[in-house]
């Protein structure tokens, strides 16, 4: 079949590459990726000012790049997807470098040496635009040179962007003042110090403008009151997905200076949710993907999940690595995991919970109540574990025990909370075998109190006085006749 050759024009691809989405922080750290893959030990990131006329410089200490390998990181497109990746590998489209880049800036200029064998490449937009050809410079222009600095060691790399028309309005009307330049820094460097959290305590160093990042763990793991659920592994499409879920301490274990660090860029509410690692980089955060909704007694729960480059087509990671996809064989999975732990959030912002070391369960401390949840629904009930109820019972017997327990129940039953969520319509008679195990018990229980008191009571008496009582309007009054009648002996 005949074909011909059709290649795009520069100047309108060049532009709309400019657009793809990213921000300043996510492309920085898009580029940071680069320098990782190299083997760096150390990213050292520059910001000049200059009135606006400034650059941002970004150099690593990696193996660095040989001319043609260079001349293929500088090709726009230069990786295919599809094509498998070296394992830890960050890189995905062979796009990031030159989007990146381009977001912020008209001109890229890479310094690069392997072996102390220098290579460079430049991209001019200004250049590609005029022409509308796709003409990479071999060399960087003198006056770009004047400012990259040079090369220490044997092998490295130096991504040099200017005409900063993105980032802080370079040859528009619009140049930013120094102090909003100074704020969008300090973002990037809270957002890197997030992203990269892992490498650098792996031991990989990144620096702006000579100062060390720290890195911020949003699942505050060393903290003493952390809550670090059990490690579970799923499987997607046969690959292995590591899900490890974190709650948070209550805000009142914080300090004022503490808890504003803790609560992350996006700030407590936003924060919380799943957290997406891709080779040990975190590339989404602060999401529940649709699967819940974010509210302020889920603030404290953050889920962190781990896949490998080669489950990218499953996540489906864009080019940014900043946007991601569930996949929907994943969605159950992580929907059990966050419901449960939304759940001890939820007691924790409540009463201030802690966890009971041998059993996992949420219990409280000097609270009254506790809400209890189970699949089907969720109510209050009494703790149990309070110091008073638990002296008092100490203190009593067997009998009196019985009673106190028993009482408590019907107090859980009657709570104006647990009322107003209940059924209020009387349900249809129904079988023995069917009515709930529990209200069973007490009604057979109710009904040999009752005859304890008053063993003249007749049945139909019995029957009224259960009826009534606040948390049983929903079962038949047959239902409750036919309950007594069989387990309980009536005169």
């Amino acid at each position: 079949m005949d074909t011909i050759l059709t290649q795009p024009s520069a100047a309108p691809v060049i532009q709309s590459l400019r657009s793809i989405g990213y921000n300043a922080q996510t492309a920085i750290a898009d580029i940071v990726d680069n320098g990782i893959d190299a083997g760096a030990k150390e990213v050292n990131i520059i910001f000049s000012y200059d009135n606006g006329d400034g650059y941002i410089s970004i150099q690593d200490n990696g193996i660095g790049m040989t001319n043609e390998e260079l001349q293929i990181a500088m090709t726009i497109g230069s990786k295919d997807p599809r094509e498998e990746r070296k394992q830890k590998e960050l890189g995905r489209f062979g796009m990031g470098l030159k989007t990146a880049s381009f977001s912020l800036g008209k001109r890229l200029s890479v310094l690069t040496k392997k072996d102390g064998i220098i290579s460079e490449r430049c991209w001019d937009l200004d250049y590609v635009s005029s022409s509308n050809e796709w003409n990479l410079f071999k060399r960087i222009p003198d006056e770009v040179k004047e400012k990259i600095g040079q090369i220490d060691f044997n092998n490295g790399t130096i991504v040099f962007i200017d005409k900063l028309d993105r980032f802080c309005g370079y040859g528009t009307n619009k140049v930013i003042q120094l102090n909003s330049y100074n704020s969008k820094i300090a973002r990037t460097r809270n957002y890197l110090e997030m992203v990269f959290h892992l490498k650098i305590q792996s031991g990989i160093n990144i620096l702006i403008n000579e100062n060390v990042l720290l890195p911020w763990d949003p699942f505050l793991s060393e903290h003493p009151k952390t809550i670090e659920g059990e490690v579970q592994l799923i499987r997607v499409n046969n690959k292995r997905v590591k899900v490890t879920p974190y709650v948070l301490p209550h805000p009142s274990s914080f300090t004022e200076t503490e808890y504003k660090k803790a609560s992350g860029i996006k700030g407590w509410r936003d924060q919380q949710g799943f957290y997406i690692y891709r080779e040990g980089r975190l590339v989404n955060f602060g999401d529940w993907f649709g699967i819940f909704t974010k509210d302020y007694f889920s603030e404290l729960v953050r889920i962190k999940i781990d896949f490998t480059n080669d489950a990218d087509d499953d996540w489906k990671i864009d080019i940014k690595k900043s946007s991601i996809s569930v996949p929907e064989d994943a969605k159950e999975n992580l929907k059990a995991i966050g419901k449960y732990y939304r759940q001890v959030s939820k007691e924790i912002m409540l009463y201030r919970a802690k966890p009971n070391q041998k059993t996992g369960r949420m219990k409280g401390s000097l609270h009254t109540w506790e809400l209890y949840n189970d699949e089907a629904e969720s109510s209050y009930i009494l703790n149990r574990n309070h110091p008073i109820l638990m002296e008092v019972l100490k203190q009593i017997d067997d009998d009196a025990r019985k009673k106190l327990n028993f009482y408590l129940k019907l107090v859980e039953l009657g709570s104006p909370t647990n009322l107003l969520n209940s059924e209020s319509m009387v349900r249809e008679e129904e079988s023995i075998q069917n009515i709930d195990e529990g209200k069973k018990f007490i009604i057979i229980q109710l009904a040999n109190s009752l005859i304890g008191l008053n063993d003249a009571i007749d049945i139909e008496t019995l029957v009224d006085s259960i009826s009534l009582i606040q948390g049983f309007e929903s079962i038949n009054r047959t239902t409750i006749k036919n309950v007594i009648e069989r387990e309980v002996l009536v005169k």
